[in-house]
């Protein structure tokens, strides 16, 4: 339905500042790139001990299990809770990959105050701006722009991802509105949320129309009636708050109902594919931090004779990261940038992006861990800070929609793609990996449940016949592109095969290892379209060095066993790498400065 948020421009400040134009840079770039530049200086020098927000101090906190309190003040006083509202509800929220920018320095610092803080509100509060009424968006503005957390409650514990099957219910009351009965567990904030977005059964029917969304304030409560459940210890994210919500016939008015009885299903799924585009991107930042960690210690940790940074297969693995981090980065920025381009093909996007960025760079790190040794297990000290996010980092591969759940999403569109799609659909706009380009507002009203077409693998199609052959590198990449095309006609030909049952949530492991492919190709069209963006603009992005990496590594991932690249690519990526670390750039597509 549509919200009246997707025409939404720049208007003037809110109540408290969030987007007054005459203290905010103009353009959507200049207002970005000027937003990371605040947090980075709010969080200052990482390695810092003075700093309240250091590794070290945010280490004490996790040991703790406590949020970092001065981590908190800090994203309280730069208003981070503004980055989740859209503008036309008086905050910051303009672009999805903007926000993924900006969340980067919180999630470099430490995952669970990312999480803990705000993200879980985010993905609240995206709930109700796809299907809430002016009101229901008046009120969750005025929360988060006052300070305020909102905790989302999709899932419980007895049914995982099969949140069709939940149990939890919104009766109607005979006084008008409804009542809330049941349990929900392991939820973020819930004990310190002013309000609670729930997905509750409506109808005791099976099937996807049985459920609804509810946007309910904590204090509209009666306090005799609900109770928060005991917090759950966690292996990652230690500080963030996970506890649970039982209520017992508690009434709530009808104004809370969001969207229309029945369609809850439809709400989650929409906002879903928001919050899984955006989440992992924000996690590359914790990447980031590895991998700047590990840098480090290679420049400086001596064996035979030599630093470790001198080690062939040290450097090798180094590069070999921060080649992942760009294809990561790649992946995400196209899947953010459709929810406003190609919103009817976001869905299998989305879901490509939470299955496989968060593996790609949980796989990275530990490749990583190898680089570092023993250091790996300390958790103290100036390497401390690389245990605690390959610890917290694969958490985000849950969170309300873990692997199988995304591959899940993929699955019954592979053989509706492979008739309708592949080979015939037209490439994805240029504007899809533009770095820097504006883009129209949020277009919440036309995000489909599925996928009619998929511009992205014409990409890569397309590719083949425009890519240049003149250097070994750009050989390479021709080559590699070549066989990327071969595995996407595989992939048709073996998605039209798939029987009926395989296109189901309970197919066969070969039809989850199918979209396990399709994710990979994906990757591949999305790290050519930013070359191919990158070339117009010169810079590291532009040379056909780091494209050869990238889809040589992405070729072995799908089993295949290409060429040797030419030594001029590993040596370009090395270079690049020392360079970033030495000027304290970040690794990402974006070479940002950094705070240190």
């Amino acid at each position: 339905m549509p919200t009246g948020i997707e025409a939404a421009g720049p208007r003037q400040a809110s109540a408290h500042g969030a987007n007054d134009e005459s203290a905010a840079p103009a353009g959507q770039e200049a207002r970005a790139e000027a937003r990371v530049a605040v947090l980075e200086a709010a969080f200052g020098d990482p390695t810092d001990e003075r700093n309240e927000v250091s590794y070290a101090r945010l280490l004490e906190a996790d040991e703790a299990g406590e949020l970092s309190e001065p981590g908190e003040r800090l994203l309280d006083e730069v208003m981070l809770n503004a980055d989740f509202v859209p503008y036309g509800q008086g905050g910051r929220l303009e672009r999805i990959d903007s926000l993924v920018r900006v969340l980067r320095p919180v999630f470099r610092r430490d995952v669970a105050l990312g999480l803990g803080y705000g993200v879980t509100s985010f993905m609240a509060a995206v709930n109700v701006w796809a299907a809430g009424d002016d009101e229901q968006r008046r009120r969750m503005a005025q929360l988060l722009l006052g300070g305020g957390k909102v905790s989302v409650a999709y899932h419980e514990l007895a049914h995982g991802n099969d949140f069709v099957r939940n149990e939890f219910t919104a009766r109607p009351s005979a006084g008008g509105g409804h009542l809330l009965h049941g349990s929900k567990q392991v939820i973020n904030n819930a004990g310190r949320a002013a309000a609670w977005v729930l997905f509750s059964r409506t109808d005791p029917a099976p099937g996807s129309r049985s459920h609804s969304v509810f946007f309910t304030a904590r204090d509209s409560c009666d306090p005799h009636r609900y109770r928060v459940l005991p917090r759950y210890d966690s292996v990652g994210v230690r500080g963030c708050h996970l506890t649970g919500l039982d209520f017992d016939d508690c009434p709530v008015p009808a104004s809370d109902l969001v969207g229309e009885t029945g369609k809850g299903v439809e709400v989650a799924l929409r906002a879903f594919q928001i919050t899984r585009t955006a989440m992992p991107g924000m996690a590359l930042g914790a990447a980031d931090t590895a991998l700047r960690t590990v840098v480090r210690f290679a420049a400086r940790r001596h064996l035979y004779r030599r630093t470790v940074l001198e080690i062939p297969h040290a450097r090798a693995t180094l590069s070999g990261a921060f080649t992942d981090l760009l294809v990561c980065d790649s992946l995400s920025l196209a899947a953010s940038r459709a929810v406003h381009l190609l919103p009817e093909e976001t869905s299998v996007y989305a879901a490509a992006v939470k299955y496989l960025v968060p593996r790609m760079l949980s796989e990275t790190m530990n490749e990583l861990a190898v680089v570092l040794g023993a250091r790996y297990y300390v958790r103290e000290g100036e390497f401390g800070i690389f245990q605690k996010h390959i610890r917290d980092l694969p958490v985000l591969s849950l969170g309300h929609a873990g692997s199988a759940a995304c591959q899940a999403t993929i699955i019954p569109q592979l053989s509706r793609l492979a008739r309708r799609s592949w080979f015939t659909s037209r490439p994805a706009p240029p504007e899809l990996f533009a770095l820097r380009e504006d883009l129209p507002g949020i277009p919440f009203g036309r995000l489909t449940l599925t996928a009619g077409s998929d511009s992205l693998s014409a990409t890569l199609v397309a590719a083949v016949d425009e890519l240049p052959g003149g250097t070994p590198q750009e050989q390479s990449v021709r080559d590699l592109a070549l066989g990327m095309v071969g595995e996407l006609r595989k992939v048709q030909e073996q998605s039209r095969a798939l029987a009926a049952t395989d296109r189901t949530a309970l197919a066969r492991p070969a039809a989850f290892a199918l979209a396990d492919r399709y994710t990979v190709l994906l990757a591949a069209a999305s790290a050519i379209g930013v070359w191919q963006q990158a070339r117009r603009d010169g810079g590291f992005l532009a040379d056909p060095a780091w494209l050869a990496a990238a889809l040589h590594r992405l070729a072995r991932r799908l089993g295949r066993r290409p060429p040797e690249l030419p030594p001029q690519c590993e040596e370009s990526i090395h270079r690049e790498v020392l360079r970033r670390f030495e000027q304290q750039r970040s690794y990402d597509l974006y070479d940002t400065p950094l705070a240190g």
